[in-house]
């Protein structure tokens, strides 16, 4: 995994100073099955919402 995850979500419970993710594990998925043709086609579904 890489070393270091950049997220600019900051209402993701997992953001950190320097927009940083601090989760364990990243977990994306496609839209269209197990292949991507670009990224509009994919989401994080590690995000959690810091005010739900």
């Amino acid at each position: 995994m890489a070393k270091d995850v950049l997220c600019e979500v900051r209402n993701c419970v997992f953001w950190e100073e320097g927009n940083l993710c601090a989760a364990e594990e990243i977990y994306i998925v496609s839209h269209t099955g197990t292949q991507a043709e670009n990224r509009q086609e994919t989401d994080c579904k590690t995000f959690e919402s810091m005010f739900s």
